[in-house]
């Protein structure tokens, strides 16, 4: 039998839909926010030949900062105020979570804080992404000045202006962010970096049909190339919505003169706890080393640092290094973050106060240990499945000599556009579920005032 919340999910219209004035709003707040977004991807920093720079950026578009291009919806290849995007953010992100698990003060700030030690927490990870984004910037405003015609009027007032900007553009897009997770729709970060994808991913999909139409490559591996995205999104849909659902009985007690309780649910685990953070994570990572030493390999760099142009040129897209780097990522972040987004211990206390157990399975203990067990033999399918969907371009490239332009139709890009598209429709949702419920509730308040 269906229960309540299920019947009103089946009964959601557009009528629904347009009783639920709040949602407008909040629908409304997130698509303004993201017209500004890409505006600021148009706005470039000032004292750059754009002419020359695009030239210098062609020979660079199918290494590290392609990928880095992508994320950040064109911002790159133009040199504009986001160019760095919400990347310094996330990598501030990565290391505040992992020191929560090594630096003893910060862990027991996240388990006995509560609600005032997560806002310290974050406001660690806003001075952290301060830090990264000036050192970033800084590289970037260095090694463009040290590229001959890339500027127009080199000298500290251009490092000093562009520092300012690139650094400033991060700290407005994390504003940004955070400003559509409390007011808008989905999760903030995440739309952020999806809106930049989706707006590269039209134009990566016509360069392909043009390289067909020109006889660069043909027109059935065209075909092949679609269809093979086609069956990529339909499973990452699949997988994304597929659980392990764990049968929780809570027993009959009685309370006065009757008999309650007695009644079963079902504990959800996702195989993919984790979502898209681990290949944001994973390309984070690999994008803040990579950078910094792609403009130090182009100095005159002393004899025990020659070593460098040698990584750099192992960490480009379709290298193995980069490959097997990129996948161990994945793999990593795919554990990590499931254990920071789904606590065994915590979540059987949590049964066990509310009178809740599995059946079978001593509740305390040994249930923490069952769901541990369940949930890491779940987070094996799932990072299984989200490795083999990133690396499946960049094998495709790499060793069927597919075009470069099959990166955009998998692996790393879809992921996040179909993860986000259904975090985002699922938010809706539940939107419309609490307005219906609030109209349940006024409904039944107006037939008992009349009675």
């Amino acid at each position: 039998m269906a229960s309540a919340a299920e019947q009103l999910a089946a009964n959601l219209n557009f009528g629904a839909f347009q009783k639920a004035t709040e949602l407008h709003k909040r629908i409304g707040f997130t698509l303004i926010a993201m017209v500004i977004y890409r505006l600021g991807t148009y706005l470039p920093i000032p004292g750059i030949d754009p002419v020359a720079f695009a030239q210098a950026f062609q020979g660079q578009s199918q290494g590290i900062l392609g990928m880095f291009n992508m994320f950040s919806g064109g911002a790159v290849e133009r040199m504009a105020i986001f160019a760095l995007n919400v990347m310094p953010y996330i990598s501030a992100s990565i290391i505040v979570q992992l020191l929560q698990t090594v630096y003893p003060p910060w862990e027991k700030l996240k388990k006995e804080g509560g609600e005032a030690g997560r806002k310290q927490l974050n406001q660690y990870t806003r001075y952290l992404t301060v830090v990264l984004a000036l050192f970033q910037s800084a590289g970037i405003a260095f090694g463009l000045q040290s590229s001959p015609g890339l500027v127009v009027e080199p000298g500290p007032f251009f490092l000093i202006s562009t520092i300012v900007t690139l650094t400033g553009g991060t700290l407005f897009l994390m504003w940004l962010g955070e400003q559509i997770t409390s007011r808008g729709v989905g999760n903030g970060i995440s739309l952020i970096i999806f809106a930049g994808i989706v707006a590269v991913l039209p134009r990566s999909v016509w360069q392909l049909f043009q390289q067909a139409q020109v006889g660069s490559i043909q027109a059935w591996v065209l075909f092949a190339m679609l269809g093979l995205a086609v069956l990529v999104i339909l499973a990452i849909v699949f997988m994304e919505r597929s659980q392990r659902r764990l049968l929780v009985q809570y027993p009959k007690r009685q309370q006065g003169n009757r008999i309650v309780g007695g009644e079963s649910s079902f504990l959800p685990l996702k195989i993919n706890t984790a979502g898209v953070i681990p290949p944001i994570f994973a390309s984070s990572l690999l994008l803040l080393p990579a950078t910094v030493m792609g403009f130090l390999a182009t100095a005159d760099l002393p004899g025990w640092l020659q070593w460098m142009p040698g990584v750099v040129g192992q960490l480009q897209h379709g290298q193995p290094m980069f490959m097997v780097f990129y996948g161990a990522l994945i793999i990593f972040f795919c554990f990590f973050y499931t254990s920071i987004v789904f606590n065994p211990e915590e979540t059987a206390e949590n049964l066990r106060k509310y009178g809740g157990f599995l059946p079978g399975i001593r509740p305390g203990k040994r249930t923490a240990e069952y769901l541990d067990f369940v949930l890491t033999r779940l987070t094996v399918i799932g990072a299984a499945y989200i490795t083999a969907v990133c690396l499946l371009p960049e094998m495709l490239v790499t060793f069927m000599n597919a075009p470069a332009g099959a990166r955009a139709l998998g692996g790393t890009s879809i992921l996040i556009v179909v993860s986000v598209t259904m975090d985002t429709v699922a938010q809706i949702q539940s939107h419309l579920l609490a307005h219906q419920y609030e109209g349940l509730i006024k409904k039944s308040k107006l037939r008992g005032g009349r009675r």
